[in-house]
């Protein structure tokens, strides 16, 4: 589950073990690593599906981090959206160079728990995991990335906004709609499998 401590005690503590990072401290970058391994392999599993893929993908974020970490500059991105953009790139070109499907084996996705900040979500609550995993696969790789970031890793609009590189109010909207086209989609699956019923009765 994604956690975020807001405290300026929490926030200055990060910068500076990032700073240290920076600076070649290969114990700051480990405990930075130890910090968001798990949200980054979460984060690309949901997106590939394949627990394999998403090891390798991870450890592929953060040798690209480690190469990269000396020429970061914070310039108000958290630490976290940094390496969320990486894991965006390579799982963009994961896709690309296998031409997989975005898909999620249903016996391995878990339970969807999400935030109550609009009618849809209450719906979506009402639909079981299978047809929410099926629906989610049609949508567009952006409205998947939403869900995943603001489903399973419990983020705020405003870090949604950072990741994604939209403002808040964007992301509001986005996400707004991207509710609705999944129960959309959603009853066009539970509509499918009436008619599929009735053929075969």
């Amino acid at each position: 589950m994604y956690q975020t401590d807001h405290s300026s005690e929490a926030i200055d503590d990060e910068q500076q073990i990032v700073l240290r990072a920076t600076n070649g401290d290969a114990e700051a970058f480990t405990i930075l690593y130890e910090r968001y391994v798990h949200r980054i392999y979460n984060y690309l599993f949901y997106r590939t599906g394949n627990a394999l893929e998403a090891e390798d993908l991870t450890a592929r974020v953060f040798y690209r981090a480690l190469g990269r970490i000396a020429s970061y500059r914070h310039k108000g991105i958290p630490f976290s959206a940094w390496l969320y953009r990486i894991a965006h790139n390579l799982v963009a070109n994961w896709y690309r160079d296998n031409s997989r499907k975005r898909e999620v084996p249903l016996e391995e996705h878990g339970q969807m728990r999400t935030h109550v900040e609009h009618p849809e979500v209450t719906i979506m609550q009402n639909f079981d995991n299978e047809k929410l995993i099926k629906a989610i696969r049609k949508l567009s790789p952006d409205r998947q990335q939403l869900i995943i970031l603001k489903f399973v890793e419990h983020m705020s609009n405003a870090e949604i906004a950072v990741i994604m590189r939209r403002s808040e109010g964007a992301i509001k909207s986005f996400y707004h709609r991207t509710l609705i086209a999944l129960r959309d989609e959603v009853h066009r699956i539970e509509e499918a499998q009436e008619k599929h019923v009735k053929k075969r009765d």
